[in-house]
C-alpha cells in the first residue's frame, strides 16, 4: 500500500523521464544517502569500513564500468582487471611526478590514461565479436598483466615489484597514506562513486547510451540508422575502461595501501564479469547488487560462525563460503537469468499492485 504513485502526476517530459520518477523512490535513496554519509561513518567500525563497504564501493564502480561495456553495448570483455591495473599504475607515477597535485585530481586523471589502453585494445571489436573478442579482450590482460611485472618505469624499479600508497593530505586531512583514517578514505570513495554513478546513469539515457544500445541489439540496422560503429563501440571501451582505472587506482589509493601485479590479474576480471551478470546486465543498480553479493556476502558467512559462538576452523569455513556462494550464484541465474536487479524489478512491480493480483 505505500508503494503506490496514485496521484502523482507528471506536467512535463522531464519528469516523465527522470531516473526515478515515483516519489517512494526518491525518498528511499534519500533514507540510503543519508545512512552511507551519516549512519555508516558514525557506528561503523575500522573493520567494517575496511573489509566490506570501501571494497564494495570500488567494486561497484568497476562493475558500472563493465556493464557499460558488456551490458549496454554488447561488447563482452575479459581484460577489466587489466585496465583497473592501467588507472593504478598510471596515478602511482603521477603521483612521484607531481607530488604537489591534489591525489583526487589523479585519481580522476589516470582513468584517462586507461581509457586510451581501452580503445587501443578495443579497435579489434570493429572486426570481430562473441567470442573472439573475449579472446582478444584476455590477450589484452595478459599482455598489460606482463607489462607491468617486467617493465620496471612503472613501479619505480622497486625491489618487490609492488606500487605503495603515498601520502596525500586535502584540506589539511590526510586522505591516504598510514595516516589516513578509514572513514576518511570511505567518504572519499563514496562520492566519486556517487558522482560516477550519477554521470553513468545520464549517460546511458542519452544519446550515446542509445547508441551503444542499438549496436548491441543489432549493430547492422543501427549503422543503417545512421549510428557510427567506430563511434560507438570505442566510446563504450573508453568509458568503460576509464570506470576501471579510476576503481584501480582507488583500490591502491583509498583501500590497499600498496599493490602487487596478482591484484589486476585475470581473476580480478572474471570476479567483475560475475558482479555484472549476476548484478543484472545493462542495469547500474544491478552493479551495486552484485558487487554487494560478491564482496559483502563472504564476509558475512565467515564471520557468522563467531556471531553464533560456533567453533570452526577458519580454512574451512573459507571452501565452505566459497561453496555457498558458488550454490547462490547458479540458484539465483536459475531462477532469474537477468540478475538481482530483475528480481528487484519484479518485486516493485508487485507492490505496486499488491493486494490485487495481476489481470
Amino acid at each position: 500500500m505505500f508503494y503506490r504513485e496514485t496521484g502523482q502526476f507528471k506536467t512535463s517530459y522531464e519528469a516523465d523521464s527522470a531516473v526515478f520518477p515515483i516519489l517512494q523512490d526518491r525518498i528511499g535513496i534519500m533514507i540510503m544517502l543519508v545512512i552511507a554519509f551519516v549512519a555508516v561513518p558514525l557506528l561503523g567500525n575500522d573493520f567494517f569500513l575496511n573489509t566490506m563497504m570501501i571494497p564494495f564501493l570500488i567494486f561497484t564502480l568497476a562493475a558500472i564500468g563493465l556493464n557499460i561495456l558488456t551490458g549496454y553495448t554488447g561488447q563482452i570483455s575479459l581484460g577489466s582487471g587489466a585496465f583497473m591495473g592501467v588507472g593504478a599504475y598510471a596515478c602511482y607515477k603521477m603521483a612521484t611526478f607531481f607530488p604537489e597535485v591534489n591525489l583526487i585530481v589523479l585519481v580522476l586523471v589516470s582513468g584517462f590514461f586507461s581509457a586510451i589502453v581501452g580503445m587501443f585494445f578495443g579497435l579489434p571489436s570493429l572486426r570481430i565479436k562473441g567470442f573472439y573478442l573475449v579472446v582478444t579482450t584476455l590477450a589484452a590482460q595478459f599482455f598489460l598483466t606482463w607489462s607491468f611485472n617486467h617493465i620496471g618505469w612503472l613501479y619505480n624499479y622497486n625491489d618487490s615489484g609492488a606500487i605503495d600508497n603515498l601520502p596525500r593530505k586535502l584540506f589539511n586531512i590526510w586522505i591516504s597514506g598510514p595516516n589516513a583514517s578509514p572513514v576518511t578514505n570511505y567518504l572519499v570513495v563514496l562520492c566519486i562513486v556517487l558522482v560516477m554513478t550519477w554521470i553513468a546513469s545520464n549517460l546511458v539515457r542519452g544519446r550515446i547510451g542509445r547508441s551503444w544500445m542499438m549496436i548491441r541489439d543489432m549493430d547492422i540496422a543501427a549503422e543503417l540508422m545512421g549510428v557510427r560503429p567506430l563511434y560507438a563501440k570505442l566510446s563504450a571501451f573508453a568509458v568503460s575502461s576509464f570506470y576501471c582505472g579510476v576503481a584501480g587506482a582507488m583500490m591502491v589509493f583509498f583501500w590497499l595501501g600498496s599493490a602487487e601485479v596478482e591484484s589486476f590479474d585475470e581473476n580480478q576480471s572474471f570476479l567483475i564479469l560475475f558482479m555484472v551478470i549476476l548484478g543484472g546486465l545493462g542495469s547500474i543498480m544491478g552493479s551495486y547488487m552484485g558487487a554487494a553479493f560478491i564482496v559483502i556476502l563472504p564476509v558475512l558467512l565467515r564471520a557468522a560462525p563467531e556471531f553464533f559462538g560456533l567453533s570452526v576452523n577458519p580454512t574451512n569455513m573459507e571452501h565452505y563460503s566459497t561453496m555457498i556462494i558458488g550454490a547462490l550464484i547458479i540458484f539465483f541465474l536459475i531462477v532469474e537469468p537477468h540478475g538481482l536487479a530483475r528480481l528487484w524489478q519484479i518485486a516493485k512491480e508487485k507492490l505496486r499492485t499488491w493486494p490485487f493480483p495481476y489481470s
